[in-house]
């Protein structure tokens, strides 16, 4: 998807990356943040909780999981308390690479070597800046491939 950001002035064509967002009552909030924070340069596709009422995790990190593995949608993010529980239910679907990620050299990392598609925030342990310079990173850096490409091979042939 491509759009000119004409409202700030800018006239340069900019590339508008489209992925699924989902999260459970403790990291609704943060999630809301995220969405309005890089709302012009990412397409959200929302796929819940829509409330800080009390629900369980693994029901949206499969609605996420099943986007990305029909190929609806090629990156994910799922925020939790902790961010355990979302990158576990998220990992057990095949094709998924959920990596958990408190700071930017670990999203760059996970991106790096492991070709991570989906990135899980503890939204109880980060900040709102941190969780926004996580996203950044996670959504920048690209796979080097190389020696980790076999590696990568090896996680989805389990």
């Amino acid at each position: 998807m491509i759009i000119v950001d004409i409202f700030a002035g800018n006239y340069e064509c900019m590339k508008v990356q489209q992925i699924v967002i989902a999260s459970d009552h403790a990291g609704y909030k943060l999630k809301k943040s995220i969405i309005k924070h890089f709302s012009k340069s990412i397409y959200f596709t929302d796929l819940g909780t829509h409330s800080a009422d009390s629900c369980d995790y693994p029901d949206y990190a499969h609605k996420a999981c099943i986007a990305i593995t029909r190929g609806e949608i090629k990156k994910g993010i799922l925020i939790c308390g902790s961010g355990n529980g979302m990158t576990m239910a998220a990992n057990k679907h095949q094709m998924v690479r959920c990596a958990l990620a408190w700071n930017v050299e670990i999203a760059q990392l996970a991106r790096q070597h492991n070709d991570a598609n989906v990135l899980s925030l503890p939204a109880r342990f980060i900040s709102e800046q941190e969780a926004f310079d996580i996203v950044e990173a996670f959504m920048v850096t690209e796979f080097e491939g190389g020696r980790h490409e076999n590696r990568v091979r090896k996680i989805a042939e389990y």
